[in-house]
Formats: C-alpha cells, structure tokens, sequence
C-alpha cells in the first residue's frame, strides 16, 4: 500500500456539550489536519494522487470550518463538535469527494494543539 498525506489548516471556535470544564466556555483554536491518501497501485505519472488534487480536496472541505463558530454549523447543531467527530466528519467528505476508484481516505488526524490530535479510520 502507498500512502501520501496532506496538512492544511483552519481557525474556528467551539464548545463541548455535556463536559465539565473549560472547554464548555466558547473558545477557539487554530486546527491543524492531516489528511491520508492510500492506493495498492500507482497511476501513470507513478503517483497515489497528486498533491495539488489532494490539497485542493481537503480545502474544500475545510471551507466549512474555517473562520466559523462551528456549534452554529448545519452539521454540528446536532453532533457534538470534538475533535473524534470533527475528523470523521472530514473523513466522510473526503471519501465522496474521491473519483479514482484506486485511491482511499485512509485516515484523517485532527490536532486542537500541536500536542492534542484525534485521528478517523475506517
């Protein structure tokens, strides 16, 4: 299996429901995501995607997030809006977004800080 991987980023406030502590006081943080990319085989210019495809990708994406209150998302009015959940949801949008057959989301790793990460796999 190759695997390639992109990061990019995004800033955006939010709050956790049903927690006690500070993190249920509105905050923000510049998040930072990794998106990976699998395939068993490579294309003909010998890649798994091109990294210009898969950036533009996961920036689509993150257009939702970016410079939002995230709680006041469509999406997240109902989900809570955690790093686990944060990662599936970009997980799930990314792999709709896939046209090549050959070419898999593996896994997508949200970071709130540069030590704090949640990742998504199937």
């Amino acid at each position: 299996m190759y695997e390639i991987s992109v990061k990019l980023d995004f800033s955006a406030a939010h709050n956790l429901r049903n927690y006690r502590g500070k993190c249920e006081n509105l905050h923000g943080h510049n998040w930072q995501v990794e998106a990976v990319f699998g395939a068993c085989n490579l294309d003909k210019a010998q890649m798994v995607l091109d990294f210009k495809v898969a950036r533009a990708m996961l920036a689509c994406v993150l257009e939702y997030f970016d410079h939002s209150y995230i709680n006041k998302t469509p999406y997240f009015k109902r989900v809570n809006p955690t790093s686990e959940n944060i990662a599936k949801f970009i997980y799930d949008k990314l792999k709709k977004k896939i046209k090549q057959q050959r070419v898999s989301v593996r896994r997508v790793s949200v970071w709130e800080t540069p030590r704090s990460c949640a990742t998504f796999s199937e």
